[in-house]
């Protein structure tokens, strides 16, 4: 019986040794030595999502449980922003590195009056780099960049595509705000029932698993929290040219945002456990963070203002990195970050050579994530509709219906205007402002 029992432990073990020089066999090879293989790249976006909503971030009004272990087990940006104060021009600036201004995207592309505009399709996306680079690649849930097939996701860098390309949808019947059915299989309307949080999660899962052997790149654009606020027990709210009530029938939207979110992070969960369960997690990135700041119960935490202001509510969300292997745990970072920096860092991690006509205005933040790096000396700009700001280390000016002049380092919450005390830095601030405003062009007519 012993005698069994140790033929049958060598014969696993020799299969277990047969199996892994297979797998070091297939594995690409440079001057003969086998490369490792190149790290799988998770986005998740948030949409609306407060920078006082996530426990780690102060929030004490949710739970956030998948969220925190991200931050506590990676790095937490206390000063990233998102490029605007809106969905899509964020989501531009997102996809292609740059300016949204460069693309003509510098508010929100409505289902109402916007249907025939989106990312223009010259622009080269970090799902191009990534699959050039031999990625698979895919985006589950929001786009928000064009709702013509023309402008689907398949046709700027994603393999798959399952999801609405509005702003928002109800949650359970996925109609959008003017009455129009929105859920889409890569370049058809395919119906699919379920509450879209979920659905977001369960194609990301199902992806994970399809393409474990190789290199991915997986963008979860979640709904939630924008409304309307519609937690995954309650029914649905629009039907078929009734998008009526557009924030959704629940009195208690704190409730309801609360069971959102709750639903948002048991999702994260999901997906780091199964990353975690295929034995992935050392050789996996994981970014999280918001579209622009909140609204309704969302909350700003210290910040002033929320959605749709240039107020630092507006833009400063929740940003978290997680890589165990490669970033240490508990790593809290003060550098100015914006969401047009996630591609050149997406091609550095991936190795992925970038276009050599390609200018971005993002910032490589691998050094910065990894090694702990500043980052180099930069002016920072946004404008919507009829403010502008720019951000220059600690120092912020406010241009337009707006006024003011704040050191954020000292003043977080916006609450002492220095316009006057420093007038020969607002003059320099205000050239720099200028020339930039020349610098981008925008394509399109300003959008509301």
């Amino acid at each position: 019986m012993i005698l069994i029992e140790l033929q049958a432990v060598s014969i696993n073990i020799l299969s277990d040794f047969l199996q892994s020089f297979l797998q070091l066999s297939m594995q690409p090879t440079k001057g003969g030595t086998v490369m490792a293989r190149k790290p799988n790249i998770i986005l998740i976006l948030a949409d609306d999502m407060g920078y006082g909503d996530a426990s780690c971030y102060g929030g004490k009004h949710l739970q956030t449980p998948a969220i925190d272990s991200l931050a506590s087990s990676g790095l937490r940006f206390t000063d990233f922003h998102s490029n605007a104060p809106v969905c899509s021009p964020t989501r531009a600036a997102l996809l292609t590195g740059c300016y949204q201004q460069r693309c003509g995207i510098e508010g929100v592309i409505s289902a109402k009056n916007h249907r025939d505009k989106g990312l223009p399709l010259n622009k080269v996306t970090f799902a191009d780099v990534l699959k050039n680079a031999g990625y698979k690649t895919a985006v589950f849930g929001k786009w928000h960049l064009g709702y013509e097939p023309r402008f689907n996701p398949r046709h700027q860098g994603f393999d798959e595509f399952v999801g609405f390309v509005s702003g928002n949808i109800d949650y359970h019947s996925h109609i959008d705000q003017i009455g129009v059915e929105d859920w889409w299989q890569d370049v058809e309307l395919v119906p699919e029932e379920g509450y879209s949080t979920d659905l977001v999660t369960s194609h990301g899962l199902s992806f994970i698993q399809r393409h474990q052997d190789s290199p991915f790149c997986l963008y979860l654009a979640h709904e939630c929290p924008h409304y309307p606020y519609q937690g995954p027990n309650d029914p649905a709210d629009r039907t078929v040219g009734n998008p009526k009530p557009i924030l959704g029938r629940r009195q208690d939207q704190a409730a309801a945002y609360k069971e959102m979110m709750e639903s948002m992070d048991t999702g994260i969960d999901q997906i780091v456990h199964k990353i975690n369960s295929l034995g992935l997690e050392q050789e996996t990135f994981i970014f999280f963070c918001s579209d622009n700041g909140p609204t309704g119960p969302g909350s700003s935490g210290p910040l002033r203002g929320k959605k749709g202001s240039l107020w630092e509510g507006g833009h400063r969300v929740p940003g978290i990195a997680y890589w165990p292997s490669e970033i240490r745990p508990g790593t809290v970072t003060n550098e100015t970050v914006l969401t047009m920096d996630l591609l050149p860092t997406l091609a550095s991690i991936a190795e992925a050579k970038l276009p050599a006509n390609l200018k971005l205005d993002g910032f490589d933040l691998l050094p910065l994530m990894t090694g702990g790096n500043s980052l180099p000396e930069r002016s920072l700009f946004w404008r919507f509709k009829n403010d502008c700001v720019i951000r220059k280390g600690p120092w912020k000016l406010m241009r337009g219906e707006n006024q003011g002049l704040f050191h954020l380092d000292d003043d977080i919450g916006e609450t002492t205007n220095m316009i006057e005390q420093e007038p020969e830095r607002v003059g320099g601030l205000e050239q720099e402002l200028t020339n930039w405003s020349k610098k981008v062009s925008l394509g399109i007519e300003q959008q509301s």
